[in-house]
């Protein structure tokens, strides 16, 4: 196993057992108001906390981009932290929430981590070693096209200035599909596609700590990652689309006329 892999493996084991803690007692917990209907919690921060010691200890040159704490030092090797992705899901009670953490080496995906603490499952992949479902190996599903599929999705929430643009998407993915799916982590909903769970995922407007893991899973596990424009600028522009090669060129090929300037990536 890669040598980061262990260790990030290790700190998000060690924020699910804290998120857990707290999981049926969150009125007690202070939150915060970042933006409209973004939200964050004290819980979040001390995963987050977490996490960041647990690879510190072993990688104290290492720069940090962490959702709640922001940039931290530079070099070559990066983690990018999501210490809950699903905030909103937690603080509601609602069980859908997942901790992200993924390694850059000069921009490219080197490990990644995706654990939902309540299932205790724990999906994870490396650069060139496969994609795995706590022991075994997963891979994504095998549909030939977006008849039957079952596609996972995200609802804007923050920044509505798109939301006619993305109602259109839904509409037409919904009558081409077998179904929408809008549980609420993006982390998770990569992690799903990875094992074959479901077909496709596509979202607007994600930051780099929700995606960047279950990016690399679903490419270890022989799917397809791209921006709507079908480039590899996804973490960049946050516009995602995932799925098998044929899946993932259909859900492009729905997509695109939607597509406007501002939209464009």
């Amino acid at each position: 196993m890669h040598p980061s892999l262990n260790i990030a493996i290790r700190a998000a084991r060690s924020a699910g057992k804290l998120l857990l803690r707290y999981v049926d007692r969150v009125d007690t917990l202070r939150v915060e108001s970042k933006s409209r209907n973004d939200f964050v919690s004290e819980i979040d921060r001390h995963a987050e906390a977490l996490i960041i010691q647990e690879l510190r200890a072993r990688f104290p040159d290492h720069a940090i981009l962490a959702e709640e704490s922001g940039a931290q030092g530079r070099g070559d090797y990066q983690w990018v932290i999501d210490p809950l992705d699903g905030t909103t899901n937690y603080l509601h009670g609602f069980p859908q929430f997942s901790v992200s953490i993924a390694l850059r080496y000069k921009g490219q995906l080197e490990c990644g981590v995706v654990y939902d603490p309540l299932r205790e499952e724990l999906f994870s992949a490396a650069r060139g070693q496969g994609a795995q479902l706590n022991d075994r190996k997963v891979r994504v599903g095998k549909r030939p096209s977006l008849d039957g599929a079952l596609i996972g999705t995200g609802f804007p929430f923050r920044n509505l200035r798109h939301i006619d643009t993305y109602l259109g998407m839904f509409k037409d993915m919904t009558l081409a599909t077998a179904g929408l799916r809008r549980p609420g982590s993006a982390a998770l909903d990569l992690a799903y596609v990875a094992a074959g769970r479901t077909d496709g995922f596509w979202e607007l407007g994600l930051s780099q700590w929700d995606c960047a893991a279950g990016a690399l899973l679903i490419m270890e596990a022989g799917g397809t990652v791209s921006d709507l424009g079908g480039g590899k600028r996804y973490l960049e522009t946050g516009n995602l689309v995932a799925g098998n090669l044929k899946v993932h060129r259909a859900m492009l090929d729905l997509l695109r006329p939607h597509l406007n300037a501002q939209l464009k990536a």
